[in-house]
């Protein structure tokens, strides 16, 4: 009864299109990213230099070891989706509009993500969804934006009756 009980306290918990407003910003939370998880993510999806090996990376225009761009996006939307995503209606996403790394992330930064509702557009088509336009920004521990992302998601519109 228990597992009952937790998942319809889940549902009640649930963000429809319409529980969400313009200009709405929400924590998303904070993670380390830590040298290991820089490096195995490199291997997998982007084994460049500078991220691979420290030696190389001392030597390049980052001076040290960074992390790919593509896992800092990757531990943004992983902290989006553990603070937001699983509570909301969402149907997914058609992409993003707009994705910019601004300062390398190193091994020892902690990032933290805040997500701004910039634009909430109903479904003309689609009268059970709607759009949101999102801005996301990503910082380090010391406050300085790293990497910021314009995108977009689909949200199921709160259910009649």
């Amino acid at each position: 009864m228990r597992g009952a009980a937790a998942a319809r306290a889940a549902v009640s918990r649930v963000r429809y299109f319409e529980d969400f407003s313009a200009g709405e910003a929400i924590e998303c939370g904070s993670r380390a990213v830590s040298r290991e998880e820089i490096v195995e993510f490199a291997r997998k999806f982007d084994a460049q230099p500078f991220h691979l090996d420290e030696e190389a990376a001392a030597r390049s225009i980052y001076g040290g070891l960074i992390a790919s761009g593509w896992h800092t996006a990757a531990i943004t939307h992983g902290l989006f989706v553990e603070a937001v995503a699983g509570t909301m209606a969402s149907m997914g996403s058609p992409g993003v509009d707009e994705l910019r790394w601004l300062l390398p992330v190193r091994p020892g930064d902690t990032l933290s993500v805040r997500m701004v509702i910039l634009e909430l557009v109903p479904s003309r088509s689609k009268p059970d969804r709607g759009s949101v336009k999102v801005a996301y920004e990503t910082r380090n521990q010391r406050g300085e934006l790293v990497q910021s992302v314009i995108g977009r998601g689909i949200i199921a519109r709160r259910p009649s009756g």
